[in-house]
């Protein structure tokens, strides 16, 4: 083998371990981000699901109302129906009554005739009077019939109203059994879109546990928010924006590095700095947790704490700190130091005191890169200072 080959092969050997001892360390802060991702996507989809079921639930108390007009109706024109059959039955009876007086009243007016010829023969009454009387006769007759005919007409009517209660009835029922068949559906939706919201849940809190154990801190919810007050209220800065910057920064207070000194490596300058901050915190340097190395992009490791301040940034915020928070010297794994630091720095950029949006999104972005800030907002890629902004307004999503 050539000498050439011999070094090619050690160069690949160590290239190799040197990648060993870098991705594992790396590896820890990849699966947080997948994790945060996953949490932020399972939350997208249980907002979704449950509009879905606030939509399903609002149409299912439209179609109960819809129903219950409808079973109104019905019961209304049944009602209708029933008096116009009583109204049938009363006409009815009205006519055999009246054709029983007509017909004695036929009978007595054909006996009446016959006295009326005998008594043109016989009798002394002049002819005016006994036409008198036949007219009047005829009259009564007439009126009977007419109320005959009324009657009969009146029937008809009756009966052909009854017949559109029928109609509408029947119609009032078919609108009645489609409403209970989009009733069935809605329900079915709202059973399926609850069971969906179940599964989602338990997928996220499945996450949660995950992301628990990879970050394997004890920092509460409210450990966070109670710092951030704090920081609030001493800085003026909006504490649901420092709350935005922790959720991107160190997952709210939760991680703080995946890595040791060693592992980081930060420059001799800042490994210097490292080690003086933690012999003056009585803190093994070498054991102390601080960022790994990036493995995206060309880079060291080593910021510290949930403002993941590198040494030399963080001695230069000391005095600063201390005279806020009154640790001397400020701790930056210590939760308070930490957050009032970062506070202290992003309200270094205009606009942050102020709550302006536009100047917390350009400050998160001057956090991270200082002077070369902009490529970090930039609306054609990853805009971080819009990350941060969407993190404050729904930090308590992830992790509360």
């Amino acid at each position: 083998m050539s000498l050439k080959s011999k070094l090619l092969i050690i160069i690949i050997c160590f290239l190799l371990t040197n990648n060993y001892f870098y991705v594992a360390p790396l590896r820890a802060e990849d699966d947080i981000e997948d994790i945060q991702e996953k949490i932020e996507e399972t939350i997208e989809k249980k907002e979704k699901v449950e509009k879905e079921l606030n939509t399903a639930e609002i149409l299912l108390q439209k179609n109960k109302y819809q129903v219950g007009v409808t079973q109104s109706l019905i019961s209304k024109t049944e009602t209708d129906i029933t008096r116009r059959e009583t109204e049938i039955k009363n006409l009815t009876q009205r006519i055999e009554l009246n054709k029983k007086i007509l017909t004695s009243y036929l009978q007595e007016a054909y006996f009446d005739e016959q006295d009326y010829l005998t008594q043109m023969a016989f009798s002394d009454n002049t002819i005016s009077n006994l036409t008198d009387n036949y007219d009047q006769l005829l009259s009564v007759e007439e009126k009977i019939l007419a109320l005959l005919d009324d009657i009969d007409q009146s029937k008809k009517d009756v009966e052909k109203v009854k017949e559109n209660l029928a109609d509408k009835k029947e119609d009032h029922e078919k609108l009645l059994n489609i409403h209970k068949s989009e009733q069935v559906e809605i329900k079915e939706d709202i059973e399926e879109a609850a069971a969906t919201l179940e599964e989602v849940n338990k997928k996220i809190e499945k996450l949660r546990k995950e992301l628990s154990q990879l970050l394997g801190s004890a920092v509460s919810f409210k450990n966070i928010t109670d710092a951030a007050a704090f920081a609030s209220k001493v800085t003026g800065i909006r504490k649901d924006y420092l709350l935005g910057v922790l959720v991107v920064e160190s997952n709210l207070g939760r991680y703080t590095g995946g890595c040791n000194f060693k592992e980081s490596r930060m420059s001799g300058y800042r490994a210097s700095i490292f080690k003086d901050i933690c012999s003056e915190l009585n803190y093994d340097y070498k054991k102390q947790k601080v960022s790994c190395a990036p493995s995206g992009y060309k880079g060291t490791g080593g910021a510290m704490g949930v403002a993941q301040f590198m040494p030399d940034t963080w001695q230069g915020y000391k005095s600063s700190i201390a005279s806020v928070t009154g640790h001397n010297p400020p701790d930056p794994w210590n939760l308070t130091d930490g957050v009032v630091a970062m506070a202290l720095k992003l309200t270094k950029v205009d606009g942050v005191k102020q709550h302006k949006r536009s100047g917390e999104a350009k400050a998160y972005c001057v956090y991270l890169a200082g002077g070369n800030w902009a490529s970090y907002c930039d609306s054609k890629g990853v805009n971080y200072g819009e990350k941060v902004l969407y993190w404050a307004d729904n930090y308590e999503k992830l992790l509360n």
